[in-house]
């Protein structure tokens, strides 16, 4: 789960904000898919060649990652109590549920039981790519660095942060990701070691691959690409999907809130996530969304900010967790309840970020 999420979080750095004197759209309040996002999902296609060329060179005239400090501060309101109820059953077999939200006095902050050190790199592994326990409030570090060449190609690192009753800080890593150097659409290696973020590491855990235009990203678990013919790990098994995100094309004038659309395979009723390994690009999350076959797809979507005239700024409520105005700022939310924050994501150093989610009690 700390994957996906992770991994989300390095496609939001990807994506670019376009200017266009056009009002921008998106999710229509009918819930109709807008014109823009019909075309942005017309060309949802994933590139899934996988890239020979070597991570070894850097490709400068590359366009680079937008590492430039944002505009337009976000500011707060308080957020209400409610239950969710899901429109779409976690599994084809399975009726819509309703999802109890937990409220404040339920939810627990989530601390390891074991040190970095005392864990064993598949206790690791697993511990990264499976659900972390419901109720629970995870809380996260995301450092970015961009010394060097890392200014066109930045480094993520993902660190849990506990916080005692004193308020000391410590961190755990858990988590690197960097994008590959002369690949032709943008690919990001994740693993579970910060000194080997290659395409040829052994502790790979995931990768994120997008579309040609930037507005659609796929995440998937290491194993065989089934779209390549032949493979040096062709003795693997097909590799799972884990998420998707969709981006509605900002065509805002100036630097406002991007509209993103997260796709994930919703969770049993035990709160095991189901494997999912498609095999062609129907079956994919993203090729099932624009199908509009949305069986077993939890769509979740960040939320809208409101413009504050006397602030002349975007506000939503980050309880303290974000510190620094920046439209990287955002919270996930699911459309039948929009109080209730899944995740969100914002800036509190020029380079680090706090992440933290909560698990619904059920997908």
């Amino acid at each position: 789960m700390y994957n996906l999420f992770f991994a989300s979080l390095v496609t939001y750095f990807e994506v670019k904000t376009q200017k266009s004197n056009y009002e921008r759209v998106g999710i229509e309040e009918t819930g109709e898919l807008s014109p823009s996002l019909i075309s942005a999902i017309n060309n949802l296609a994933i590139d899934n060649s996988d890239d020979e060329s070597s991570d070894d060179q850097v490709e400068l005239d590359e366009d680079p990652v937008d590492t430039s400090r944002d505009e337009r501060p976000a500011y707060a309101f308080d957020e209400s109590t409610a239950t969710l109820s899901q429109p779409v059953g976690p599994a084809e077999h399975l009726r819509a549920i309703v999802i109890n939200r937990p409220t404040a006095q339920m939810i627990s902050v989530f601390r390891l039981q074991k040190t970095r050190e005392q864990m064993s790199e598949k206790e690791v592994t697993d511990f990264v790519m499976n659900p972390v326990p419901q109720g629970q409030k995870v809380l996260c570090k995301i450092i970015r660095s961009k010394d060097g060449f890392g200014k066109f190609y930045p480094q993520y690192e993902l660190y849990i942060e506990d916080i005692s009753e004193n308020g000391e800080e410590t961190r755990t890593f858990l988590l690197a990701a960097r994008k590959r150097k002369k690949s032709k659409s943008s690919h990001y290696i994740i693993t579970t070691d910060k000194l080997d973020v290659a395409v040829s590491s052994k502790n790979i855990v995931g990768k994120v691959r997008s579309n040609f235009l930037g507005t659609a990203f796929a995440i998937y678990s290491k194993g065989r690409n089934p779209f390549k013919r032949e493979s040096e790990s062709s003795n693997l098994p097909v590799r799972e999907e884990l998420g998707a995100v969709v981006y509605d094309p900002n065509i805002l004038g100036f630097k406002g809130p991007r509209k993103m659309t997260v796709l994930l395979i919703g969770m049993t009723r035990n709160g095991e996530r189901p494997e999912f390994r498609p095999e062609t690009d129907a079956q994919t999350l993203i090729g099932k969304f624009k199908n509009g076959d949305h069986r077993d797809i939890l769509v979740l979507h960040n939320k809208s900010p409101q413009w504050n005239e006397e602030t002349q700024s975007y506000v939503l409520n980050f309880n303290g967790r974000v510190t620094l105005a920046s439209v990287k700022n955002f919270q996930i939310v699911h459309d039948n309840d929009l109080d209730y924050i899944i995740m969100q994501f914002g800036r509190v150093e020029e380079d680090t970020f706090t992440m933290d989610f909560i698990i619904l009690n059920t997908f």
